[in-house]
């Protein structure tokens, strides 16, 4: 295929089953069937439904474009009309990522969480989706450092000519709404200034330094959409493999440590972030921990053959038993940090809401408790 082709990756929390833990069928059943009638009446070229705990995961190959109208509405219809379905199911939280009622063009700053990127297909053209629950839009960050910047993960930058060169990170400011661009090695600790406080700084895609895209990832904020809780971001992502981009395996070992991610309950807390086969992206314990799940797919001609589960491979089990360890290290804090995340993120979440009440209670400092007591003297 030598015309440009577009991946787009478009999830959204239309309602959860039982609580936040699963995906009713119904759901995915009304998504497939709207999907694949746009397929035939086009501008689809194939498509894939999926789903990652509560977030339900649409997965197109098309010839429109980035923040292509068309596909952005169509995926807006098909979240609206499975809203429509959990409703009638009494699903939890049903709709809670649509933050609006009516399509203005774009899903981006609407709610649901998107990634993009428009590319030529190459002879073999390998890529990779994940999914994430129960965490935040940062939770890229550190695996898409190590595999594009880290040599003791991926071996290709220093031993391939055509990774050697390095790769370029585009970072987004969620909170000023302004990226940068910086590149490795050269601005490598540059590069980690940012994206090591990931509450904040992004990364959004990443290309080689020829100017081919390598990875996109979804950096939509609900709580700064909204200005309040609404659930968490929950964030997808894609990354071409081979060639002149990291291999397969140097894709997916940096999963192999359940690095700790803000989210879990009440998108409230750290949580280690736990590699799974797509039958276990079912986070129930505490409403997680977090999950990621890893579709593989072939690109040939825009037809998605696959998904092929990538985490279903038992080398991936020491990582979910030490994900459970950690959990369970965690769990133990309750409410105190660093479990609970810091204060000036809990501003994002509903505790303002139970301070309110307590405003009026703060004063001044009472004297120290060593000072002698005040007797008081007879008339």
């Amino acid at each position: 295929m030598s015309n440009p082709l577009t991946l787009s990756v478009i999830k959204a929390d239309v309602g959860g089953f039982v609580g936040h833990s699963h995906m009713h069928p119904d759901l995915l059943e009304e998504a497939q069937e709207q999907l694949e009638r746009a397929r035939l009446r086009g501008p689809l070229f194939d498509f894939h439904v999926t789903s990652c705990g509560d977030d339900i995961g649409l997965i197109m190959t098309h010839d429109q474009g980035v923040d292509s109208e068309a596909i952005h509405q169509l995926a807006w219809d098909v979240f609206m009309n499975c809203t429509d379905v959990a409703k009638g199911l009494k699903l939890y939280g049903a709709g809670q990522d649509l933050l609006s009622s009516a399509f203005s063009g774009n899903v981006r700053g609407m709610g649901p969480g998107v990634a993009e990127m428009t590319f030529v297909e190459r002879t073999g053209e390998p890529v990779i989706v994940f999914f994430a629950d129960k965490t935040s839009a940062g939770a890229w960050n550190l695996p898409l450092f190590r595999m594009f910047a880290d040599p003791f993960n991926t071996a290709g930058l220093v031993i391939s000519p055509a990774m050697h060169a390095g790769f370029r990170f585009e970072v987004l400011d969620v909170k000023q709404g302004r990226t940068i661009l910086l590149e490795t090695p050269e601005e490598m600790y540059d590069l980690l200034v940012f994206i090591g406080a990931s509450g904040r700084y992004i990364v959004s895609h990443v290309y080689s330094k020829t100017g081919e895209i390598g990875a996109a990832s979804s950096t939509q904020r609900l709580s700064l959409l909204a200005g309040h809780y609404v659930g968490k971001d929950d964030p997808v992502c894609i990354v071409r493999c081979q060639g002149e981009f990291p291999a397969v395996g140097e894709v997916l070992e940096p999963f192999s440590m359940p690095h700790i991610v803000q989210g879990w309950m009440r998108g409230s807390h750290y949580g280690p972030l736990m590699p799974c086969r797509f039958a276990d992206a079912n986070p129930s314990r505490f409403d997680g921990p977090p999950r990621v799940i890893s579709l593989g797919f072939q690109l040939a001609n825009g037809r998605l053959i696959g998904p092929k589960d990538m985490f279903d491979d038992p080398s991936f089990d020491e990582s979910r038993r030490l994900c459970n360890v950690i959990a369970d290290h965690l769990r133990r804090h309750g409410p105190f940090e660093p479990h609970r995340l810091p204060m000036e993120e809990m501003e994002y979440t509903t505790l303002p809401d139970v301070m309110k009440k307590l405003a009026g209670r703060w004063s001044a400092p009472h004297e120290k408790l060593d000072q002698p007591a005040k007797i008081p003297t007879s008339a």
